[in-house]
């Protein structure tokens, strides 16, 4: 099945995308809301996926954190990805966990080399529980981590070249972290290694409610803007067509709205001529 691009899914939406004919439409769900032996939203997903490709993001394996991936959370993980058989698998580049503890947010953390030996074990750890191929998506980022022994771009690489995970690039991440940190996303982007990119993520953000447009929120409760339309154009241009999300999670218009912005992406994609990466 080709894919072209997608919409993240919500229990509210169910029975459009069920029911949607969109050529090259697939669904992205949290990994984390399906590990679950039964019940409606199973059973709803197992239905989408009967005519939908579907792929699994997750949220909580934690995979920068200091220990391996949770072997009960992977096992559960394995059990969904088996029944579901996903197009697409992908994890944050972020930590959540602390001995013991969970905190319910993608926390960043120096790039160092003894984070990238660890993060690269996890991801293996991952993979071979998964017996799938995982896609790494670059943080969003709020501050300044005056430590880092690598910049972004080659950290992300070289965690590619090592455990041969793909890369999931989400281009509102990258607005964001550029309007914070004072970077120019276009440079990061011309930058970014094609090869290894599986999947493109485009979503909202809002502006906080302190300091306005001094700190930008990767909040995904707002319509792609035109600055990450014209960002995720330039991408596509260089490396050519990748499946390509929109992430909504608050805020929720009707299914037609998101089914509006997925098409735009889907003609960007298919009107792509492709630069060798």
């Amino acid at each position: 099945m080709d894919l072209t691009a997608g919409l993240g899914l919500k229990p509210e939406h169910y029975e459009q995308a069920e029911a949607c004919p969109a050529a090259g439409l697939w669904f992205e769900v949290h990994s984390e809301n399906y590990l679950v032996d039964g019940g409606p939203r199973l059973r709803w997903l197992s239905a989408i996926r009967e005519s939908h490709a579907i792929s699994l993001h997750g949220v909580a394996l934690s995979l920068a954190a200091d220990a391996p991936p949770d072997a009960a959370h992977l096992r559960r993980l394995a059990a969904l990805a088996d029944r579901i058989e996903p197009a697409l698998v992908s994890e944050h580049l972020a930590w959540s966990t602390w001995r013991g503890a969970y905190h319910p947010d993608l926390l960043p953390f120096p790039r160092t080399g003894e984070a990238l030996a660890r993060i690269c074990s996890n991801i293996s750890i991952a993979q071979d529980s998964l017996r799938r191929r995982i896609a790494i998506e670059n943080p969003s980022h709020y501050l300044r981590i005056d430590t880092h022994e690598w910049g972004e771009i080659d950290f992300l690489a070289e965690i590619a070249r090592r455990t041969g995970c793909g890369l999931l690039l989400d281009v509102n991440n990258v607005f964001v972290s550029a309007a914070n940190l004072g970077f120019s996303a276009a440079d990061y982007l011309d930058a970014f290694p094609g090869a290894p990119v599986l999947e493109i993520h485009l979503a909202g953000h809002s502006r906080d409610a302190a300091l306005g447009e001094r700190l930008l929120i990767d909040s995904h409760d707002a319509p792609v803007c035109a600055e990450v339309w014209a960002l995720h154009e330039r991408l596509v241009r260089r490396i050519g067509a990748r499946p390509t999300l929109i992430e909504r999670d608050d805020k929720l218009p009707a299914f037609e709205t998101l089914l509006a912005e997925r098409d735009r992406a889907h003609a960007v994609l298919a009107g792509s001529e492709a630069i060798a990466a």
